[in-house]
């Protein structure tokens, strides 16, 4: 019997992986497949009720389901990580970068980078302080300094509806994290306010870093001194409520007739509660829900459409006597 030469042997196995090695080739990854949008997405942190309420809109609209892939960092409060979180993305070609900034300044570089890689930036919640602002395709956010105006304004009008307008005013001041937008436009609001009202003075500073634990142990060690206080303007959520820890601890009444005034911002859910109960005197909004609105503007530009630079949330003043029930079961944060 004839054997079968070598050629014969190996010219079926060689067809097959020929052919196997051009089906490989004409295969794309499951992301080509699904033509997913990819994105990369640096958030600040989660050091606050609000950023958690911003993150989850944010995943939660920029899902397989609806056309993404998303890629997301924690950069826990640490602008460095923002900057190697943001190297990271373009180094994996990602289609669109959003970037919630711990600070205003300290991203040209990283910017321009993402520009010559071809990759358009998003800036989500927080400005930056740029020169060229072609480094990013637009923005969206809140309008820091119209919260901190809603806030003041309404302080004048309570003032004035209690027959205080021409009685000295001390503010305790507590700031958040120093050099973000909300810090600086909500300071600025409070400082431009005492500067047109001569009564009203800022009797302390406190940087709370947006957070309960540093606002409580700040504001406890503030009240030891015995410095009186009328007014505490509080940058968000959590620092009113370790200022409001501390003032129980103090024994000292933030309800009732003649009582301290709370100003707080953010919004959430549990500082509504704490505005109906009357422990919190007024609740400026900002707004988290960025996640649609970002959905938005990415499948707009991909289609093609040119976007504004800056896109504002809607936003909302709540006060003890205004805020209801039926308002806050709508609440979605």
């Amino acid at each position: 019997m004839k054997k079968p030469g070598i050629i014969n042997l190996f010219l079926p196995m060689m067809l097959l992986m020929a052919l196997s090695v051009l089906a490989a080739c004409g295969k794309t990854s499951p992301v080509e497949d699904e033509g997913l949008i990819r994105v990369g997405f640096s958030q600040v942190g989660a050091e606050s009720d609000w950023r958690t309420a911003n993150t989850k809109s944010v995943t939660e609209a920029l899902t397989e389901e609806n056309g993404f892939e998303l890629l997301f960092d924690n950069a826990k409060q640490h602008q460095e990580n923002q900057l190697l979180a943001i190297r990271n993305f373009i180094q994996q070609g990602v289609d669109y970068i959003v970037l919630a900034p711990i600070a205003e300044s300290g991203w040209n570089d990283v910017l321009q980078e993402a520009k010559v890689a071809g990759i358009p930036v998003i800036i989500a919640d927080r400005q930056l302080a740029v020169e060229d602002r072609s480094l990013y395709t637009c923005f969206v956010g809140s309008d820091n300094l119209t919260e901190g105006r809603k806030a003041t304004q309404w302080l004048e009008e309570e003032l004035q509806r209690q027959g205080r307008e021409d009685v000295p005013l001390h503010i305790l001041h507590i700031r958040g994290t120093d050099g973000s937008t909300p810090q600086l436009m909500r300071s600025k609001a409070l400082e431009d306010a005492v500067a047109s009202h001569p009564g009203w003075e800022i009797v302390g500073s406190l940087p709370g870093e947006f957070t309960d634990a540093k606002s409580y142990e700040l504001v406890r060690d503030f009240l030891k001194t015995g410095v009186n206080i009328d007014v505490i303007y509080s940058e968000n959520d959590n620092m009113t409520f370790g200022a409001l820890r501390a003032l129980d601890e103090a024994g000292i009444s933030y309800s009732g007739e003649d009582h301290l005034i709370i100003i707080s911002f953010d919004a959430v859910r549990d500082a509504l509660r704490s505005c109906l109960a009357g422990n919190i005197d007024l609740c400026v909004e900002c707004n988290p829900l960025q996640g649609p609105i970002i959905s938005k503007l990415i499948k707009e530009l991909e289609a093609g459409i040119q976007v504004p630079k800056e896109t504002y949330v809607e936003e909302a003043v709540f006060s003890s006597d205004t805020l209801t029930e039926e308002i806050l079961s709508k609440r979605e944060y």
